[in-house]
């Protein structure tokens, strides 16, 4: 049989019968970060040479597709996306998105372990890949999207500046709150019973203060989208039904979504559960 070209491969279906559930190997005496690379963009660098492994049903990875089409990035720097489910074997490329269109990879974790061979730790997305070294530059969601709306300049005029430097500090300052409270608080907060109690209180608390505040202004700093408006977006957009009880930030949602930006850059259905309840995001 002839074999066929890198960019024809696809993983086999998910199968946790043979390859288990996908696990985190972190061990409590490993001070290694969970998203162990952590480099940047190179100044100046080409058209090309950066591509975006992400994933459809990840805010974290939508934050940086947001950031990518707001820097005016589209023919700049790539992106693929990896298949919705993994098993023990972490995220890969099937039918449903395509083969990985960069090296042929089947699985996402043979870019890192081509980074750093013998690889143990988390495969995640959005992975920022290098054309050049071959290597993966970052699995830092946070700085992928920094660099995109930072480090392009040369290349691409932004649809808007989403992190303009008089507005870091506040942009900052408002991630510290709404990080643990709101992006991660929501996971937090679906635990059943006591267990997710407090989460959903400080979840509750926040939403409310939000709606307070984009009641009056129509974004989070200053007169115009930044990233601190991305960062809050991913997680409204999952939030189902339950954003609909806070209408100031139900509005502000919605205002979000009308930008080709983020509704392009938005699936619901890979992250809404079969049969919940979805509101209305296009309503007026």
């Amino acid at each position: 049989m002839a074999k066929l070209p890198r960019s024809s491969r696809l993983a086999s279906p998910v199968d946790t019968g043979a390859y288990g559930e996908y696990r985190i190997n972190q061990r409590p005496d490993d001070p290694r970060p969970l998203y162990r690379f952590t480099g940047h963009v190179e100044e100046g660098s080409g058209p090309g040479r950066y591509h975006i492994y992400a994933g459809w049903f990840c805010p974290w990875s939508q934050r940086v597709t947001i950031a990518r089409a707001l820097a005016g990035l589209q023919d700049v720097v790539s992106v693929s996306y990896v298949d919705n489910a993994r098993d023990g074997r972490g995220w890969a490329f099937r039918e449903r998105y395509g083969p990985d269109p960069v090296n042929g990879f089947t699985l996402l974790r043979q870019a890192y372990e081509a980074t750093e061979p013998g690889f143990d730790g988390h495969v995640s997305v959005p992975t920022l890949w290098d054309r050049i070294t071959g290597r993966v530059v970052s699995n830092d969601f946070k700085g992928i999207g920094i660099d995109l709306a930072t480090r392009f300049r040369h290349l691409a005029t932004p649809v808007i500046e989403t992190y303009p430097r008089e507005r870091r500090e506040e942009i900052e300052r408002l991630d510290a709150w709404l990080g643990p409270a709101v992006n991660h608080g929501v996971r937090h907060a679906a635990l059943p019973g006591e267990d997710g109690e407090p989460a959903r209180k400080a979840l509750h608390e926040a939403f409310t203060a939000l709606d307070e505040r984009v009641g009056k202004g129509r974004y989070l700093v200053g007169d115009a989208v930044t990233e601190a408006d991305i960062r809050l977006y991913v997680t409204l957009v999952r939030y189902g039904a339950g954003i609909t009880k806070y209408p100031n930030l139900w509005a502000y949602a919605r205002d979000l979504y009308a930008i080709p930006a983020f509704r392009d850059t938005t699936d619901f259905s890979t992250f809404t559960p079969v049969g919940a309840e979805l509101p209305d995001w296009a309503e007026g």
